[in-house]
């Protein structure tokens, strides 16, 4: 029985992005923990624990869903500004983790 040249290479399967970019493990510092936690975690759990506080606070803008009103514990995140874009906001917090 033949075997085909792809047979003889296979290598075990690695997880993809296992560790880097956006799977990459990282650390709020205390004003980010303030909102989702100080342990650490992908980018994409503190984006989703983010999204989480601003709906279940209502802060999302009534008239310009995306705009986000920050409340006492966003403040420090967004740098002191009362309201930002979620574009924005991706920028403000990316500044908070290490």
């Amino acid at each position: 029985m033949a075997t085909s040249k792809n047979d003889s290479a296979k290598k075990p399967a690695a997880k993809k992005g296992a560790g880097k970019g956006l799977a990459a493990t990282v650390q709020p510092d205390a004003a980010l923990a303030a909102v989702v936690g100080n342990n650490p975690m992908p980018r994409t759990e503190i984006t989703k624990k983010l999204w989480d506080y601003i709906k279940a606070n209502g802060l999302q803008d009534e008239k310009n869903r995306r705009n986000i009103n920050a409340d006492d514990k966003l403040l420090p995140v967004f740098g002191g500004k009362k309201q930002v874009t979620m574009f924005e906001m991706t920028s403000l917090v990316n500044k908070h983790m290490k």
